[in-house]
């Protein structure tokens, strides 16, 4: 499945096959006899385990599937294992809950320019961030911007505070106070994020210490929220991905209207709840994608009369989506077009737009 999902060029087709034999396996202490060749997540769907997309809706919850986020790890013969994508096999030993969080990570990089969540006045200073990339993520967006790391299942897989070392040994190689996580997906894993963020914490006391969560935000809820400000998230960079549903589910690829549905108001209601309730502690900055493919100017105008509504001074950056993954066929937007969007929504009141164009930044 994984490299069903990843292939740029899907050349890899899905078959069923008939189930030939049954192979035992133990789980949690009981014995079962399961279908060869499914993964161990398959085996637990078909043993009754609900498998959900959207956290805390059912017994597993397996929002990428391609081995990156872990959230759907099991202990496979005392391994922790990505359920996902760990074929099942003759005398396996499975216990569904773990004995610490992994995730998969794809490397640690000193960064020019930041992220959406980083703030327009310290751009172009050399490099402002370190930023560590994580695998997995719950969007199966066509034209994804980042999509050899969003598939990659490859990479080594850390402990947060494994990684929470790592990132302080580059801070302070680099004598840079920003330390940003993004992806993929990196809010798929909530344990270990959290945990992750206070590790951080705990080893970069400092107060010019700043931990940057970069996120699609559609699994964003408001105790997850108030949980990330309290382990110590500094700054963050929420994407909306569309005023209407349609082009929520084109840009995204998501397919399933009820899940696409709670992932688009999951995003409107937690950049709502960030600005309402952590605009003086927590510095947000807005991302929204623009190809005129994928989403027309005036709804980028819509989105940008209901952000206004919302506090006119958040900072905005508008992302010129380029050809990529599956979707080549479409043109990155000229300079033009974006100094057009940039005008239009400095037009609607919003004190802090930033386009990003080919040329570089526009704005604010």
């Amino acid at each position: 499945m994984a490299c069903y999902l990843a292939c740029p060029n899907e050349a890899i087709e899905l078959i069923e096959s008939e189930i030939k034999r049954e192979i035992k396996v133990i789980i949690n202490g009981e014995v079962f006899y399961v279908p060869e060749n499914i993964t161990i997540l398959k085996t637990l769907e078909l043993l009754g385990y609900k498998i959900s997309k959207f956290p805390n809706e059912g017994d597993i919850f397996a929002p990428c599937c391609t081995g990156g986020c872990y959230c759907c790890a099991v202990e496979v013969n005392g391994e922790i294992k990505p359920s996902c994508i760990t074929k099942i096999e003759e005398g396996m030993n499975i216990k569904t809950k773990i004995s610490k969080n992994l995730r998969r990570l794809d490397d640690w990089i000193p960064h020019p320019v930041g992220g959406v969540g980083t703030p327009w006045w310290i751009k172009g200073k050399g490099y402002i961030e370190i930023a560590v990339f994580s695998c997995g993520c719950n969007l199966r967006c066509p034209q994804c911007q980042n999509w050899m790391i969003t598939y990659n299942s490859k990479e080594k897989v850390y402990t947060p505070r494994e990684a929470a070392i790592i990132m302080t040994k580059y801070r302070l190689n680099y004598g840079i106070d920003r330390m940003a996580i993004s992806g993929g997906e990196c809010t798929l894993n909530r344990e270990w994020l959290i945990e992750y963020i206070k590790e951080l914490k705990r080893l970069n006391k400092d107060e010019k210490a700043r931990i940057h969560i970069d996120t699609n935000t559609t699994i964003l809820t408001k105790d997850y929220i108030d949980e990330l400000v309290e382990a110590g998230m500094t700054d963050i960079g929420p994407d909306l991905k569309g005023y209407h549903l349609d082009t929520f589910m084109k840009i995204t690829g998501i397919n399933d209207r009820e899940i696409a549905e709670k992932y688009h108001k999951t995003s409107w209601e937690a950049v709502k709840y960030l600005i309402d309730n952590y605009k003086d502690k927590v510095f947000i900055g807005i991302g929204i994608p623009y190809n005129k493919k994928l989403i027309s100017i005036e709804e980028i105008e819509k989105i940008g009369d209901e952000i206004y509504k919302i506090d006119p001074e958040v900072q905005i950056c508008i992302l010129d989506y380029r050809p990529e993954f599956r979707n080549r066929k479409i043109s990155r937007p000229s300079f033009m077009e974006m100094a057009k969007i940039w005008e239009i929504l400095r037009s609607k009141g919003l004190k802090t737009v930033i386009c990003q164009t080919e040329l570089g930044h526009i704005g604010p």
